[in-house]
């Protein structure tokens, strides 16, 4: 059997899945794609028009989409990059030193957290820093000032609450790559009189340099996507003080039947994530 024939033969047994790909993954993307050229609505007329790059151009025009993208940058940085990130970091260095007893509680605790749906745990943040919730119950106990979380602060408020639910992830993946360093390496260290600082900074976190890119990469890519816990929590308010992309782009294509600006700020919202995709992938090919 010529070569060439043997390589199609071995296409027969993934054809069924290939189409199976194309037809439900790679036909809804066109699709949407091609809805992000047209003037679509849910309501008004049936038909729509293909009006090529009007709706790109009227989201760089407009205010709130710039205000979207600001928000879910600050969102993004705050709750996923330093956040969940550093926090993750911290509790499995932490975890690893110590107890049994201790690592069991502490692990139960976080991971909790990041099994909860993600509307439970928008209900339980939302009742933690609600003007009547837990958070001003402790402040007005310790005598100090209370405020309106959620109307003072949201974006902050809901970064904090995806922190909360997220860490868990970084955790668990930051425990397994500390889990790889040889003790030797780190025992010589102390003994040549290197601090915890200086053995983190030249040694555990040039070690796990890898990790940190997968890491980094994936709570950026899920929190670019975060809809149902701001919705829950804050519904983009007060006025669109934290309404990020998705919240943006589900106003637009479902508050207001804009089917074809919304489906265009999805697919600008791909284009911000895979930005930051290759941004990871090419400080990860970098050697330390």
């Amino acid at each position: 059997m010529s070569p060439t024939r043997r390589g199609l033969w071995r296409w027969v047994p993934i054809t069924p899945a290939t189409l199976l790909l194309l037809l439900f993954l790679a036909g809804p993307i066109g699709y949407c794609v091609w809805i992000a050229f047209t003037d679509t609505r849910l309501t008004g007329a049936s038909g729509s028009d293909f009006v090529g790059l009007d709706n790109f151009r009227r989201a760089f025009a407009d205010d709130d989409f710039r205000n979207a993208v600001r928000l879910t940058l600050v969102f993004t940085f705050v709750s996923a990059v330093v956040g969940q990130n550093t926090l993750g970091l911290a509790l499995a260095g932490l975890m690893r030193r110590a107890s049994r007893p201790v690592r069991t509680l502490t692990g139960s605790l976080v991971i909790a957290a990041w099994v909860l749906p993600e509307i439970v745990a928008a209900f339980l943040l939302y009742t933690f820093f609600r003007r009547e919730g837990t958070l001003n119950a402790l402040l007005d106990w310790l005598h100090l000032p209370s405020q309106n979380w959620l109307f003072t602060l949201p974006i902050l408020a809901v970064s904090f609450a995806n922190v909360w639910r997220g860490t868990a992830f970084s955790m668990l993946i930051y425990s397994a790559a500390l889990a790889e360093i040889p003790r030797e390496i780190t025992e010589a260290a102390e003994v040549d009189g290197a601090s915890g600082p200086r053995r983190l900074l030249h040694i555990t976190l040039p070690m796990i340099r890898r990790s940190i890119g997968t890491n980094l990469m994936l709570n950026t890519l899920s929190t670019l996507s975060v809809f149902g816990l701001i919705w829950a929590m804050t519904r983009g308010g007060p006025g669109n003080r934290s309404q990020t992309l998705p919240v943006f782009m589900y106003d637009q294509a479902f508050q207001k039947s804009l089917i074809g600006y919304g489906t265009a700020v999805a697919l600008l919202l791909l284009l911000v994530g895979s930005l930051f995709s290759i941004v990871y992938l090419r400080l990860m090919r970098v050697e330390v």
